[in-house]
């Protein structure tokens, strides 16, 4: 089920979990029947204590409200469940990779070096194959199919796979990618030219660029600085936040922005382990669904106004910037396409999400 339904459904069980549990109800029967709470599929401490619990992130730390939106949004959960729980749950942030590479924050997440994280789910799919699927290349087109995902069919089923692989949905963030060339502008696949070296997150976007004729470097967002000074990339694909977070103005001359297509959108969510969440009480699981519920707005909104944000960062730093023309993106399609067809041979329930997710009315 959608986030929303399910935190809907969520606080219907904590009702009834809170007027039997034994958070301090006299009188609450059996002790170990009373031992956990279910909360959504998931169990719930008898006692609420205190806990503090890390969340960790890749994305640099945010002033204020300024900087990326993604962690912003970290920093804003983490500040607004304190509040909610008058301190009782605390979540320190850990941003820029302190405690985790990007790379390996799922396995960080689930061996317990991290309790939470604002985390690519593609970044996993080495563990978890069918999570490409947020990351499938011209799959998702605009900010309002990425609302409509979440709130289909093809929602429930990411966010059940998550909860199947220990991780409890909090907030659903999305970010559009851009391309950023030292060179002329990439519109199209017959702008690459041959021997151009690309770093893209996502199995299926490097396969359907390799096919466009480029050579990948595979590394997270927060290397491709470096990998552009020292000559190792000549492009890159990332999200546009990630441009602006890692000054990539700085070592690249066009920017092929969203703002009208791309065939990139990375899906990285607000999540919390389970074994945190169950280790919380029904009372403090049901206050973190709320903090997360009450920043999805938030979340849809800064990654929309992200693409405007970040295309004027880049023409004021004077690069060539450009946008895709219907054309342009149609000239990815055949491409991406292949790779939809990969993906549903290669991994198991493949088939079944790209159905899924096909469904969305896009007009496709």
């Amino acid at each position: 089920m959608s986030a929303l339904r399910f935190r809907t459904l969520t606080g219907l069980s904590l009702a009834l979990a809170l007027s039997v549990s034994a958070c301090g109800a006299p009188g609450s029967g059996n002790a170990e029947g009373d031992d956990a709470a279910e909360s959504g599929g998931q169990e719930a401490a008898t006692e609420c204590e205190s806990v503090s619990l890390r969340l960790s992130h890749q994305w640099p730390e945010p002033t204020g409200d300024d900087g990326d939106f993604r962690s912003v949004i970290a920093q804003r959960f983490a500040d607004e469940v304190d509040e909610a729980t008058n301190g009782e749950v605390s979540f320190v942030v850990y941003p820029n990779s302190t405690l985790s590479k990007a790379t390996e924050q799922y396995d960080a997440m689930i061996n317990g070096s991290i309790d939470a994280s604002v985390f690519p789910l593609d970044y996993a799919s080495g563990r978890v194959p069918e999570w490409s699927i947020t990351l499938m290349p011209g799959l998702v087109k605009s900010h309002d199919e990425v609302q409509a995902w979440d709130e289909a069919e093809i929602g429930d089923a990411v966010e059940e796979s998550m909860r199947d692989n220990g991780l409890v949905l909090l907030t659903n963030v999305w970010n559009a990618g851009g391309i950023g060339v030292k060179g002329d502008p990439i519109l199209r696949p017959e702008d690459m030219e041959g021997g151009t070296t690309m770093r893209a997150a996502g199995t299926y976007v490097e396969h359907m660029l390799e096919a466009a004729g480029a050579g990948i470097t595979s590394l997270p967002s927060s290397e491709i600085y470096t990998a552009m000074q020292t000559g190792v990339l000549d492009a890159a694909v990332t999200s546009t936040g990630s441009f602006a977070s890692y000054n990539l103005q700085e070592q690249v001359t066009s920017y092929t922005s969203p703002t009208t297509h791309t065939f990139w959108f990375m899906y990285e969510p607000l999540v919390v382990t389970e074994s945190a969440f169950e280790g919380l009480c029904a009372e403090q699981q049901e206050a973190i669904l709320e903090v997360g519920e009450g920043l999805q707005e938030f979340s849809y909104e800064a990654s929309r106004a992200d693409d405007g944000r970040v295309e004027k960062i880049f023409q004021d730093a004077g690069l060539e910037v450009v946008q895709m023309s219907d054309e342009d993106y149609a000239s990815w399609m055949p491409l991406a396409e292949e790779q939809w067809e990969a993906y549903a041979s290669e991994v198991d329930g493949g088939q079944e999400l790209l159905d899924l997710a096909l469904k969305l009315p896009d007009g496709r």
